[in-house]
């Protein structure tokens, strides 16, 4: 790897300072880099100075509304501007004002149009010299026009050994920070965009023996000898930090380099910064899943999920997958979420109990399921309640309800009920979540995802025709249904919402629930009249048993009441089996230590009442 490795933007601006007068940079303007030939990072202004003075540029001056004109760099530099505009550099200092007759904006054109010598001019915070770039005020669209001529009059200068152009270079946050007709159509005008430092830039970080500038020089003096007879280990460690550090500033890198130095991290746990940085912790959860843990999860998803062997084992195929460190190998990107599910099924088969399931298996607490009703996220401007509100509008200060969970608590399942209900903007949001693993939310903090599993539920398909009847029954065999709902989730995305990209982005994800079948509706009624006899004999010490015939009662009802899946089921044993208990258990004054059998269940006057005795 080449340690000098040059940046995207670097290489973009030597490319376009010879053929464009005027050059926007946008983007991460705010981070540090490196200059060529090395040396430690600086500023963009620094870094600009630097590549100014090595193509053969001497008149460099820097402009910004606090502080007019100057070169903090090199002062001389500033000098020889002033002089070959014919002003002092008392009359230079003078030129705070953007706009106006004799303002920076004025100097600049004349700057830009001259033949005697190249002149270099940066314009920072280009995005502070206008009030709204919508709506911007009669003087400033005098200054920007001045500038726009100019561009078209630019002017190059020989220099014996070259032939410069007079540049003016703008930096901003975001290009649409300036007026739209100053650089739309303008042939020339250049935008370059920074980016954060791409796979090579990182790696250049850590090439050579500058990795060992990431740890103490105990540390490093601990594991040399091993490294040093195990290279591979080591390019082993280069290449996961790279890949953890994705998006990440130089700033920040840099800074990870520091904590990495400060907690004393030992250099086979390199990664292990990156958690310390994001989340806080340098024990991550996903690293103590051992066989032992999820062949436990798997009997849990069996205990508590009944009828869904299917929905089942697809589900411990992602989270298995994720757990041994293979969840995004088709993938170049390696921040994405650890895993991404999309349940479709009848409601009441199972879809957020296998979700709070998962939850407890991986983390060890179903409260780890962190859910949204996306119902409640039918507008457009919804966004701004899942993801904070920009700044300046009402609500900033909160943040956004996800942004705020997942920065509370980033190890966890993060479920998104009835997915097709949220507006169509929302859904947009979810790309770069899917893709990048991260997002930036209305106060510019940035939140990732990459520890997370996503999972989306749906109902699509399993509504009505136009012509009044059902899409799917449960008169349908399974392989009919999956292929049926499938069917109906592509046909959603592509033709209706017309986003294929975000089905692209779940993949074969899609996990369809089956209808609750009789044979599973017995099951689920068992688990409970079990589930309520435990608690019963655990909080109260009574014994509770169940005659056939009560049980008998109580699957006809339920079997009667399929539609509703096993909701429906807990419905049928909460109106006739826990209520009517409630009241035997208060009317017989039930001691602790007895036990009541239940012999038959019969209907009163709309309601249920136990035939049932103390033994």
């Amino acid at each position: 790897m080449n340690e000098e490795y040059t940046p995207r933007w670097r290489r973009e601006l030597e490319i376009f300072r010879r053929v464009k007068p005027v050059l926007i940079l946008e983007g991460n303007v705010l981070d540090v880099y490196r200059v060529p030939g090395g040396g430690e990072a600086v500023g963009l202004g620094e870094c600009l100075h630097s590549l100014l003075r090595a193509w053969g540029y001497h008149n460099i001056v820097f402009y910004n509304s606090r502080r007019g004109f100057s070169n903090p760099y090199d002062p001389g530099c500033a000098l020889d501007f002033a002089r070959l505009m014919g002003l002092s550099e008392h009359q230079l200092s003078e030129r705070s004002a953007f706009r106006g007759r004799s303002g920076a904006a004025a100097l600049m054109a004349s700057a830009m149009t001259q033949e005697r010598e190249p002149a270099a001019m940066v314009l920072e915070y280009a995005s502070r010299t206008i009030v709204s770039p919508e709506r911007p005020e009669q003087a400033e669209v005098d200054a920007f026009t001045e500038l726009l001529q100019a561009s078209q009059e630019g002017t190059e200068v020989a220099t014996g050994i070259d032939r410069l152009k007079n540049l003016l270079i703008l930096i901003v946050g975001k290009v649409n920070d300036l007026p739209a007709w100053f650089y739309l159509q303008n042939p020339n005008v250049k935008t370059v965009a920074i980016g954060t430092p791409d796979r090579e830039e990182r790696a250049a970080l850590l090439a050579g023996d500058r990795l060992r500038s990431f740890f103490t020089v105990r540390a490093w003096q601990k594991e040399r000898e091993h490294f040093e007879a195990h290279p591979e280990e080591l390019e082993k460690l280069r290449q996961g930090f790279v890949g953890l550090t994705e998006g990440l500033s130089l700033t920040e890198l840099l800074g990870l380099r520091t904590l990495c130095v400060n907690e004393n991290i030992p250099v086979h746990e390199l990664g292990s910064v990156v958690d310390l940085y994001k989340f806080g912790i340098r024990e991550n959860p996903w690293k103590y899943l051992d066989h032992a843990r999820l062949a436990a999860a798997e009997e849990a998803f069996r205990r508590r999920v009944k009828g869904q062997d299917y929905a089942v084992q697809r589900t411990l195929d992602v989270v298995k997958r994720a757990a041994v460190g293979i969840g995004n190998l088709q993938s170049s990107s390696t921040t994405k979420p650890k895993g991404i599910l999309f349940f479709a099924g009848p409601t009441g088969t199972g879809k957020t109990e296998t979700a709070k399931t998962l939850a407890e298996a991986l983390f060890g607490d179903e409260r780890c399921c962190i859910r949204f009703d996306m119902s409640e996220y039918r507008q457009s401007h919804s966004d701004q309640r899942l993801l904070g509100a920009p700044p300046g509008y009402v609500g900033y200060e909160a943040g956004g309800q996800l942004t705020n969970a997942v920065r509370r608590n980033p190890f966890s399942i993060l479920l998104f009920d009835e997915i097709e209900k949220a507006h169509p903007s929302i859904l947009d949001k979810f790309l770069q979540i899917l893709e990048d693993g991260r997002m930036t939310d209305g106060q510019g903090n940035t939140v990732y995802f990459t520890e997370t599993v996503i999972v989306f539920t749906s109902n699509l398909g399993f509504g009505r025709r136009e012509d009044g009847g059902l899409a799917v029954g449960p008169d349908m065999d399974y392989p009919t249904l999956r292929s049926t709902i499938l069917g109906a989730i592509e046909d959603y995305f592509k033709l209706e919402l017309g986003r294929p990209e975000l089905l692209n982005r779940i993949g074969e994800n899609v996990i369809v629930f089956d209808y609750i079948r009789p044979d599973t509706a017995a099951a689920i009624l068992d688990a409970q009249v079990e589930k309520i006899a435990l608690r019963l004999s655990e909080d109260r010490g009574i014994r509770l048993s169940l005659a056939p015939e009560a049980r008998e009662t109580l699957l006809a009802a339920a079997l009667q009441n399929l539609s509703n899946g096993g909701r429906g089921v807990g419905n049928i044993v909460e109106s006739m089996l826990i209520n009517p208990l409630s009241r035997c258990l208060f009317d017989l004054r039930v001691p602790s230590g007895a036990s009541l059998a239940v012999k038959a269940i019969r209907s009163a006057a709309g309601n249920f009442e136990l035939d049932a005795a103390l033994a």
